[in-house]
């Protein structure tokens, strides 16, 4: 009966269809010289090791981007791309310096990335 109790769970198991792999999120903000939060910003997230661009999102009208990346010790690298972007008042943004995020497991990790003039 237990056997019979325990193969016939309705549990997902490892690598079947419906399991979630773990994950970690970066979680960020996009802000300018000023303090305000900047809207539709490229994000772009490489892991630290590689030289190539894995991840590119936009920050959102509040400023905010999240990534979910493999959940596992990693470095992230993470910067604002600025080409083609233009400010409704004509001044110009450039990208603030590059920030590493570190991951240990399935964890959030909050970042801002700040602009400058």
């Amino acid at each position: 009966m237990f056997l019979a109790a325990v193969l016939g769970a309705p549990h997902a198991r490892a690598g079947e269809p419906g399991q979630e792999k773990p994950y970690a999120l970066i979680f960020g903000t996009v802000w300018d010289p000023g303090g305000h939060p900047v809207y539709g910003v490229r994000v772009k997230i490489r892991s630290a090791d590689q030289k190539k661009t894995h991840w590119e999102l936009y920050s959102n009208h509040t400023g905010e981007f999240a990534q979910r990346v493999p959940a596992g010790q990693a470095d992230y690298v993470i910067w604002a791309d600025l080409k083609d972007y233009k400010l409704p008042s004509g001044k110009h943004l450039h990208a603030g310096p590059e920030v590493t995020v570190h991951i240990d497991n399935d964890e959030r990790s909050d970042v801002g990335l700040h602009l400058i003039w």
